[in-house]
């Protein structure tokens, strides 16, 4: 993501701040894909092409914005999501 962004000269726009607006957005549009699906056939509609494709993208575009902004803030996302997998177990312990 760094190399693709250096590339085409856009560091300048990828702000902290940007960077979290453009990745809400593309949540947003993540959220479409799934707005108005029945929450039972959700999994199976989305199985089926055109939406299978479309919801890959959009994904695909929440991951690239948010491993970009981890980027810029120097945060190594494996790290963090280690980190809180555990807070997490010990806030909610299995039964």
């Amino acid at each position: 993501m760094r190399s693709f962004t250096s590339a085409r000269d856009w560091e300048r726009f990828h702000d902290p701040k940007s960077l979290v607006l453009a990745l809400v957005g593309e949540a947003g549009e993540l959220a479409a894909e799934f707005q108005w699906l029945p929450a039972d056939e959700a999994a199976d509609l989305v199985s089926q092409e055109p939406r299978r494709t479309a919801v890959s993208d959009e994904l695909a575009d929440v991951l690239l914005y948010l491993v970009r902004l981890a980027d810029v803030l120097e945060i190594d996302l494996r790290a963090a999501a280690e980190a809180k997998l555990v807070k997490n177990a010990e806030k909610h312990p299995a039964r």
